[in-house]
């Protein structure tokens, strides 16, 4: 079992848990040494998730956690709102939509201490405009954007997924013609 498994693991028994649990018990559950228990418990407080406790007395997760399908470090979250940001350099309406969904996403479930300055984790996208990644501090700029292409690239992307031959006719800056099919 992978670390991050275990992690996910301890988290799931201490949820599930009527009471506190000992390293030992969670130890047996998982097929690890008390001492492992130890040194994952240490971890997961150190990343602020809800566990009292300690050694020799049992483990308890707080009322009210609510365990994210991801929780990201504030670095993370910068690289994912300048990547997201990036896209809008591409041109393709279709990945801006979805990086602005993302964006609304992150913002709605991080905690207010890794949130960006300024922005809100009250809603979504279309009810609150700090949920934009433009108007979040750190953000990629839209200049030197890849000038719009005539090609459908929503088209291109699902081509790609499904394994389709597109058949192009493109033209090169003189105006010849060509034509290609790529898999």
């Amino acid at each position: 079992m992978s670390r991050s498994t275990r992690l996910f693991e301890i988290i799931q028994h201490l949820r599930a848990a009527r009471g506190p649990m000992t390293a030992a018990q969670l130890a047996e559950a998982l097929e690890v040494t008390p001492r492992t228990i130890y040194r994952d418990m240490a971890v997961l407080q150190g990343m602020r998730v809800p566990i009292a406790g300690e050694a020799g007395i049992g483990y308890i997760m707080r009322p009210g956690f609510d365990l994210p399908p991801l929780m990201f470090t504030a670095e993370e979250v910068e690289a994912i709102v300048v990547g997201l940001g990036l896209l809008r350099r591409i041109n393709d309406s279709g990945l801006e939509q979805a990086a602005r969904q993302v964006s609304g996403k992150i913002a709605a479930v991080l905690p207010d201490d890794i949130l960006p300055v300024g922005v809100s984790p009250n809603g979504g996208l279309a009810d609150h405009e700090a949920n934009k990644p433009d108007t979040w501090p750190l953000f990629a700029s839209g200049s030197s954007a890849v000038p719009k292409a005539m090609v459908d690239a929503t088209r291109l992307r699902q081509a790609i997924r499904q394994a389709e031959a597109l058949a192009l006719t493109y033209e090169d800056e003189a105006e010849r013609r060509s034509e290609r099919t790529i898999k």
